[in-house]
């Protein structure tokens, strides 16, 4: 009987449905647009508060309300970004509840209204407020103001998708955060990829709301598991870091990422088994009004 090489040196496959496949660090990523613009806007009032100091007292006050005004806009259209990214990398999920972009092109317009007035110019003020809110809004766009993917699907069980799926979110980037702690790129590409595994979990959960039932103890149990066992090794690995917990951790990392792919599968699976008897129930149907199928 014919059989698998193996080695120390030798490839793993991921065909015998244990051992998932090697994925690229970068496999599923986009860049984030929380960057270069949005950065700049921390920068830009700087001047303000420097300014501030060598001014009257009136003066003084406004460029300072000013400064804080655009800090806070700027603060805002980060988080708003960010958000932003969360909603369109998900298939399912409901609008920002409060539109941080939009209030931050607000607090734009008012801080540069406020560092206008120092001259005493208030039409001039004014139309530099509106011209950086305006700009603003050009910039970075308007937040989500719909939901996602909830159209012509049952609102309860959506909902509980998406809560599923938000807490099994904050699972993995407190994970995130921990191994950040070791300064390991080995170890931050390792879970990189376990998140990538996880996350396609949630997609095909949030494809068919259905398949929540079937993935509950994933999205919960072990990624709850996972993230206690990730803060416990950190603080182990930090202590001693030619231990053997880096190998532990990693080896845990292995099986939690060959069960959420092999639970994925079947889901899948199980998704495409529906679509098939749907599609046989249909051609019964056709059959007995007198169309024939192939």
């Amino acid at each position: 009987m014919v059989q698998r090489y193996g080695g120390t040196y030798s490839p793993k496959g991921s065909d015998d449905g244990h051992t998932p496949a090697e994925r690229s660090p970068y496999h599923g990523k986009t860049r984030t647009r929380a960057g270069g613009r949005v950065n700049l806007l921390f920068l830009a009032p700087l001047p303000l508060a420097f300014l501030a100091f060598f001014s009257e007292p009136g003066d003084l006050i406004l460029r300072l309300l000013g400064f804080g005004a655009l800090i806070a806009a700027a603060w805002l259209t980060r988080e708003g970004v960010l958000a932003h990214e969360a909603y369109d990398a998900r298939k399912i999920a409901r609008r920002p509840a409060i539109p941080r972009k939009i209030f931050g092109a607000a607090l734009t317009g008012l801080g540069l209204f406020l560092a206008g007035s120092v001259d005493g110019a208030p039409l001039i003020a004014a139309g530099l407020g509106t011209l950086g809110a305006g700009l603003h809004l050009f910039s970075f766009g308007l937040d989500p103001l719909t939901h996602k993917g909830m159209d012509d699907i049952d609102t309860f069980q959506t909902d509980r998708v998406a809560r599923a799926v938000t807490e099994a979110e904050k699972h993995l980037r407190t994970m995130q955060q921990e191994i950040e702690r070791t300064k390991d790129r080995h170890l931050k590409d390792r879970l990189d990829r376990f998140i990538t595994t996880a996350r396609d979990m949630f997609r095909t959960v949030e494809d068919d709301p259905r398949d929540l039932t079937a993935a509950r103890k994933y999205l919960g149990v072990y990624l709850l598991g996972a993230r206690d066992a990730t803060t416990k090794f950190v603080d182990i690995y930090m202590r001693d870091p030619s231990g053997t917990a880096r190998a532990d951790y990693e080896t845990l990392l292995d099986d939690l990422e060959a069960n959420f792919t092999a639970r994925t599968r079947q889901l899948l699976n199980d998704n495409r088994t529906d679509l098939d008897v749907e599609i046989e129930v249909l051609r019964e149907r056709l059959a007995r009004e007198g169309v024939q199928t192939d």
